[in-house]
């Protein structure tokens, strides 16, 4: 291997979740391998981190464009209806939202290419790239170097009993399940984040493989990827005193990378003055991300707002009690540092309401609360009843950063060979 290995990292997805565990994999990589030099490929909100994080982003990054814009055309209120196909013809700016997708993932086909042609690359690697991965599904001869993806989830589900969604699921997992058969000429490694257990033990669909078995043969499980060391926020008390927290009850509410929490945000909002009824000191922190305005909410006095916060789950390890949408990355961290926790899943994500849910189910971890049937006072006498509580779920591994750096490392070190068309 060269002194000075050259890696393009692709960060795609949804929101910023991605993009931490990503940062994560970077240091671990840069920590085993002194004088990478690491480019990246990103679009908003994740291009935003990386540029607070210092990191070199290629100059395509620019035109590079993600999939949040589009999550949140699709999104009607708290709910994102992925796997129904009504909502996306029943709404004109859906349709046009998904149109612009399609010619924003042939424009990051072109940039793509324009990238590889310019500059030497010894590795690319892609966090859910899946328009990339579409490409290379037809024409395997679009990547000349090593490639690894990165995963969290296999399979898609239902969230309703609504024929045409369970059709359109059927039809979208036959199509899943002819890519996943293409992995091997697509890519040179298959990294899942995550253990074998999160994966369910069910067919993809039906007359499909069934999902444990398949992953098992096919993908390499890293574990769970944190951005820090849970051993390191132990000492509550100092922490609060550091980030400026006093003594008080606090609840940190946070949504993510997208602007589709405002519904959950502004419900906490409303469940403030209950809460303060019984708790006159009790300070609740609504963290909006970088996608919302927190000027924007309805909200009471006395609730604080803030947008975009680095390293939140400092603030997650100092707090009381945290309430969230159910995201896969947010109730990781959450998880690993043992903070109590009430999660939300998106109403029509299949990923938050069945991948994620059964993940923190297993792991004992948080208080599943549905949007549709929670009132301010449900949410109030929730958060009461765990509101300083200490969790006893046992601890997770989190080295899930350092397994891939030594997968991805691997690879980079075998000799390529390049596949035909």
């Amino acid at each position: 291997m060269k002194n000075a290995p050259h890696i393009l990292f692709i960060s795609g997805a949804v929101g910023l979740g991605h993009v931490t565990r990503d940062l994560a994999i970077a240091a671990a990589l840069r920590a085993r391998c002194p004088g990478l030099r690491l480019l990246w490929l990103a679009a908003d909100p994740a291009r935003q981190v990386l540029v607070e994080a210092g990191q070199e982003l290629a100059p395509e990054s620019d035109r590079f464009a993600g999939e949040t814009e589009f999550a949140e055309t699709l999104a009607e209120g708290f709910r994102l209806p992925l796997t129904n196909p009504l909502a996306l013809l029943k709404s004109p700016r859906a349709v046009r939202g998904a149109c612009g997708l399609r010619r924003n993932q042939k424009r990051n086909l072109r940039l793509f290419r324009e990238l590889i042609g310019r500059e030497h690359f010894d590795l690319v690697i892609g966090d859910e790239v899946y328009d990339l991965i579409l490409a290379f599904a037809f024409r395997p001869a679009l990547r000349p170097v090593p490639l690894a993806m990165l995963f969290d989830f296999v399979g898609l589900d239902t969230t309703s009993r609504n024929p045409l969604e369970w059709l359109w699921v059927q039809v979208l997992s036959w199509s899943a399940a002819w890519l996943a058969r293409r992995l091997p000429r697509m890519s040179d490694l298959t990294l899942m984040v995550g253990e074998e257990e999160d994966v369910a033990d069910r067919p993809m669909g039906l007359f499909l493989p069934n999902r444990r078995k398949w992953a098992r043969a096919v993908v390499q499980f890293v574990g769970y990827v944190c951005p820090f060391d849970p051993a390191d926020y132990q000492d509550r008390a100092r922490l609060r005193q550091r980030l400026g927290y006093g003594p008080e009850p606090l609840v940190i509410c946070a949504i993510g990378g997208t602007a589709i929490g405002r519904d959950l945000l502004e419900l906490c909002g409303r469940a403030f003055p209950i809460l303060r009824e019984r708790l006159p000191a009790l300070r609740m922190i609504l963290v909006c991300g970088p996608r919302l305005k927190p000027e924007t909410l309805d909200v009471p006095n006395g609730v604080e707002r803030r947008s975009y916060v680095p390293r939140l789950y400092e603030h997650f390890a100092a707090c009381d009690l945290a309430i969230v949408q159910g995201g896969g990355t947010t109730t990781l961290e959450l998880t690993a540092l043992r903070r109590p926790f009430l999660y939300f899943p998106l109403e029509g994500h299949f990923e938050q309401r069945s991948h994620v849910a059964r993940r923190i189910e297993r792991h004992g971890a948080g208080m599943r609360l549905e949007f549709k049937h929670t009132a301010p006072e449900a949410l109030a006498a929730a958060v009461l009843a765990h509101l300083g509580t200490e969790p006893h779920y046992p601890p997770i591994a989190t080295d899930g950063a350092q397994r891939a750096a030594e997968h991805l490392l691997r690879l980079m070190n075998k000799p390529h060979v390049g596949v035909g068309p």
